[in-house]
């Protein structure tokens, strides 16, 4: 049996903001962006170079819905993204003004730092060990 994450939903206040942010300051491919309804769309990112999983860019439809944007994991790094050059991505989250939660470190695990998208879901920046 052969099984593969292929995409998570993350939830957003707004479609084209969130584009925007992960296209222009991440770095993401804009893979999708399918009109459903007059409200709905179905917008898919995924990291340069990717192969793997991707993020489904849900707008939050409800009120309950609302209150988890930013905090779908309680506050815990929600998304980890890897990277094959750590110091070249993290100068370009410098660069575009993305908060640095924790700053760099060396880890047994590789490289690491947390930051925030712009609603204050926590990733890991990643550098693995080979």
């Amino acid at each position: 049996m052969k099984q593969n994450l292929a995409q998570i939903a993350l939830v957003v206040n707004d479609y084209d903001e969130a584009i925007a942010f992960y296209t222009q300051k991440l770095h993401f491919t804009l893979l999708e962006d399918t009109p459903l309804s007059d409200t709905k769309r179905w917008v898919v990112v995924a990291p340069p170079g990717s192969s793997g999983c991707r993020l489904l860019l849900a707008k939050a439809a409800n009120e309950a819905q609302q209150s988890r944007v930013g905090n779908q994991t309680g506050g815990r790094v929600f998304l980890f993204l890897h990277t094959d050059n750590f110091e070249r991505d993290y100068q370009k989250l410098i660069h575009h003004g993305i908060k640095i939660v924790r700053p760099a470190s060396v880890e047994p695990y590789g490289t690491v730092a947390v930051f925030e998208d712009l609603y204050g879901n926590l990733w890991d920046l990643i550098e693995p060990v080979p």
